[in-house]
């Protein structure tokens, strides 16, 4: 046995009895065992800790012991300020991205719905494949068979989409509404924060109007004033009518499903919903469904019983089901149907911000590592007088929690306006989004992530031992100890590079979808044509009043200084895409009908005389819409140049007729399916995508067909200047008249593209923080390179070498590290997209152009990096250099 251990076997023993007696001491001073022992420890020191071994009184030393590194460590990084700052910064950029994230996942993924026993809650829906859509509304006599004969789901909640003209509480507004049945808040289980909801006292035709306004219209409009609850008001609307209703209630917060609804109201309320047609037509959908399992019942047996159910409506009515459209039913609850469409996105969010965490954390432990090797003649030192490797890897250890937990506080206040940003993002997708807020969870997953990170990084670097040659021989051992750095140091820039370029890759690709998307023509005249929303309101008119009424507020509009054309239309370009559907079934003289669902389908459109010439949009043969084209004349329509090339090739589609054939027309009031002449030939205006292409429309005369509620101004002037001049002439004509949302075509287009914006902004952001992280690192590494090889750099100097040899030496070591990054993110993002890509359907590829630009920027940001080393590199003093060892 050597010296140095019987020597400490002496000093165990003797130190045990003094422990032994100072622990009872204690005791009978009235200290608690554990507390007696520990005290006799900290006064005779740790050497009896080893004899002592209990868990408790271990973990007290340790603890105190951390503690004492924390205060050194805290010495230490006062010291290396740059150090200090670079890595904070670091970690806060990675730690905050992913706790802003993780709180928008929370929030709409993971957090309960306020709905009572939502795990019973369904929303159930058709579909039909062979019209690839995957959402159908139901209709009356539908919703009656399921609610007959599906007994595991017991009870059902009818909604329908709808806009109102509200009337009574100042000037007139145009609200979102749903249209429900008494049984639909209950089913959904909500309550009221003020007076009462709907219920079945509501129902019937013969009931009062009644109207809840949800909290954030009430909130937002109403200012919460409690005495909105009582007043009456009148709903309009359009064509279908106006009814008073009496505000009974405020619904608490809630999730805003099927639509971001401002008020729900019942049955009574829309004339077109107690209509016959309404009640007795089968293809007539409007309405969608929600469902409450009854008790002991599982969402899979529901979904079983209502497609057998469903089967069985099919056989029943095979004209309503074509077998070639595939109509089918499916159920699901109500949060995974209000998620859906956001997880996607959000997982597709979680993994970005983990590359940023991954490269943020890659880039520290390349800090970490530089420094340790700066720091190894300390380190070596202190193993030689005895220091265990656990007792150095502890001193990391507090040095690293004091880093990360810096670098999470300054995440989480970074993550707050990250947060606000991705809400208004994720609205987009899922309407939980829209009251997110941050809450304390955003805190603990920084302090989860914050130690997490430091407990990596305190196992990166290789520490030294009592008996490692190098423990003492700092001149000898820095070359191994630099070289085998040095390669982990490449390896950790290697992997940030190889993160940043996937992410750069596809916010590249968003970029180029978005430019694509902003230089598509449209072949209107963006710039010069104003709109307002201005939708029909036939309260207390007739329709040859209402046709009147829309003649004179056009023919002064068209007076005011600046205006050049004025119209009336059904739908603004891009910002009411999709309100018609998917369009009507048609066919046209000369042509072979079949069956209706077999012939083409035509988007809908009413419009009034110079609308073409509003939009600037030619006329290519026939005529425009005149004056005489009013109720009671011949019928006539104009179609889009791409009607007239399918239906009439070769021939000359002005005075030939067009048919309308679907059977949705009969649930239309006051329009005939009768042959229309056709009277002129448009070019295509494509008013549903944002890239147009080839589209079959159907023009009709507003005053035959009288839809609506779009008002178009043309002029040379600015169109801003004409809100107030035109609000001023409708108010006039009509107190009653809502005229909202004025927008030029250009800002509406812009307005369409937001989400693709806020797509290119929130991956770009995280792009640009990943290239910056990972530009430093890059930096980092090969200053650490030439600072490891000043004296090799001296004698190929004195060797006769060039100062630009070693300079483009560096700069090439440093774009091949980023090189074999680019193709190690290039094979890691091409596996990781076919994976994505069997799960997600919307997941495509980046073309090459998108991967060449990718590479070319992370290249050129590496060799950039690398120019300040490499200039190091370049001046390195010759005499100093062989002197330094």
């Amino acid at each position: 046995m050597s010296l140095r251990k019987r020597m400490l076997n002496d000093m165990d023993h003797d130190i045990s009895e003094h422990i032994a007696r100072e622990t009872q001491d204690n005791i009978d001073r009235g200290m608690s065992p554990d507390e007696a022992r520990y005290a006799a420890l900290r006064k005779f020191g740790n050497v009896g800790l080893v004899k002592e071994n209990t868990r408790e009184v271990w973990s007290m030393v340790w603890l105190e012991q951390l503690g004492k590194d924390l205060r050194f460590s805290l010495r230490m990084l006062r010291k290396n300020p740059s150090f200090t700052l670079v890595a904070i910064l670091t970690l806060a950029l990675g730690i905050g991205a992913n706790a802003a994230i993780f709180s928008l996942v929370r929030g709409v993924l993971l957090r309960p719905l306020v709905n009572r026993d939502e795990n019973r809650l369904i929303y159930i829906r058709q579909s039909a494949d062979g019209l690839n859509v995957d959402n159908i509304n139901f209709s009356v006599p539908e919703i009656e068979d399921l609610r007959t004969s599906v007994k595991s789901v017991s009870e059902f909640g009818e909604f329908s989409q709808t806009v109102f003209t509200i009337l009574g509480l100042g000037e007139p507004r145009v609200v979102r509404a749903g249209v429900v049945d008494g049984s639909y808040f209950e089913v959904v289980g909500l309550h009221p924060v003020l007076g009462r909801l709907l219920d079945m006292h509501d129902d019937g035709p013969k009931a009062e109007g009644a109207i809840v306004l949800t909290y954030r219209f009430w909130t937002n409009v109403f200012k919460s004033d409690p005495s909105v609850i009582g007043k009456t008001v009148r709903l309009d609307n359009g064509i279908f009518g106006m009814r008073p209703a009496t505000i009974v209630g405020v619904l608490e917060p809630s999730i805003p499903y099927p639509s971001d609804t401002e008020i729900i109201s019942n049955v009574v309320t829309s004339p077109h919903h107690l209509s016959a047609t309404m009640v007795t037509g089968r293809v007539h959908r409007m309405t969608e469904l929600f469902g409450r399992l009854a008790p002991g019942a599982t969402i899979e047996q529901a979904r079983a019983e209502l497609t057998g159910v469903y089967a069985t409506i099919n056989q029943d009515y095979p004209a309503d089901y074509p077998k070639q459209d595939r109509y089918g039913i499916d159920a699901k609850l109500l949060r995974e149907q209000i998620t859906s469409k956001a997880r996607t996105v959000l997982l597709v969010l979680l993994a970005a911000s983990g590359l940023i965490f991954i490269i943020a954390c890659s880039n520290v432990a390349n800090l970490i590592l530089a420094r340790t090797v700066r720091r190894e003649g300390e380190l070596g030192i202190r193993a030689a007088l005895g220091a265990s490797t656990g007792s150095l890897r502890r001193t990391l250890l507090a040095e690293n929690l004091l880093l990360c937990g810096a670098g999470a506080a300054l995440g989480v206040l970074i993550a707050r306006p990250m947060v606000a940003v991705l809400a208004r993002y994720a609205s987009r997708f899922s309407v939980r989004a829209l009251d997110l807020k941050v809450d304390s969870t955003m805190l603990w997953v920084g302090a989860g992530l914050a130690l997490l990170a430091a407990v990596l990084l305190a196992f990166v670097p290789r520490l030294p031992s009592a008996n490692a040659s190098q423990g003492l021989t700092h001149a000898s051992g820095g070359t191994r100890v630099a070289g085998g750095t040095n390669r982990r140091l490449r390896i950790f820039a290697m992997i940030q590079i190889a993160a940043c370029f996937v992410l750069l890759a596809g916010a590249s690709m968003l970029v180029k979808t978005l430019l694509s998307l902003q230089a598509a023509q449209t072949g209107l005249d963006m710039h010069h044509v104003l709109t307002f929303n201005m939708p029909v309101t036939t309260y207390g008119k007739t329709p040859d009043e209402v046709a009147s009424f829309y003649r004179e507020t056009l023919r002064r509009i068209q007076g005011i200084p600046g205006v050049d054309a004025v119209s009336i239309g059904s739908e603004i370009p891009w910002r009411d895409a999709g309100q018609f559907g998917s369009g009507l079934h048609f066919t046209a003289d000369g042509q072979v009908h079949g069956a209706p669902e077999q012939d083409p389908r035509g988007h809908f459109r009413t419009i009034s005389p110079g609308f073409f010439a509003s939009l600037g949009v030619p006329i290519i043969a026939g005529r425009d819409f005149n004056a005489s084209d009013r109720r009671g004349a011949e019928s006539v329509v104009i179609i889009s140049q791409t009607v007239a090339q399918r239906m009439f090739p070769n021939r000359d589609a002005v005075d030939r007729h067009i048919i309308l054939t679907d059977p949705v027309l009969k649930f239309i009031p006051n329009f005939s399916a009768a042959p229309t002449r056709i009277v002129g030939v448009s070019a295509d205006v494509d008013d549903e995508h944002i890239v147009p292409g080839p589209i079959m429309t159907l023009y009709y005369p507003f005053e035959q067909v009288m839809f609506g509620g779009r008002l178009f101004v043309h002029t040379s002037t600015d169109p801003y200047a004409l809100v107030k001049p035109i609000t001023t002439v409708v108010r006039d004509m009509s107190t009653d008249q809502p005229l909202e949302r004025a927008a030029t075509l250009a800002d509406v287009r812009a307005e369409v593209l937001t989400p693709d914006r806020l797509n290119t902004f929130v991956f770009g952001g995280f792009a640009l923080v990943a290239l910056t992280i990972a530009v430093v690192g890059v930096a980092g590494v090969l200053a650490f390179s030439v600072s490891a090889r000043t004296r090799e750099f001296g004698i190929r100097l004195a060797l006769g070498s060039q100062p630009y040899q070693l300079l483009k030496g560096v700069i090439v070591e440093g774009a091949v590290m980023a090189g074999l990054g680019i193709l190690a993110g290039a094979g890691a993002g091409y596996v990781l997209a076919r994976l994505a890509g069997s799960y997600f359907q919307d997941m495509h590829m980046p073309g090459a152009i998108v991967v060449g630009v990718s590479a070319f920027l992370l290249l050129a940001a590496a060799v950039i990096a690398s120019a300040l080393p490499a200039i190091r590199a370049a001046r390195v003093d010759v005499i100093q250099a062989l002197r330094a060892e």
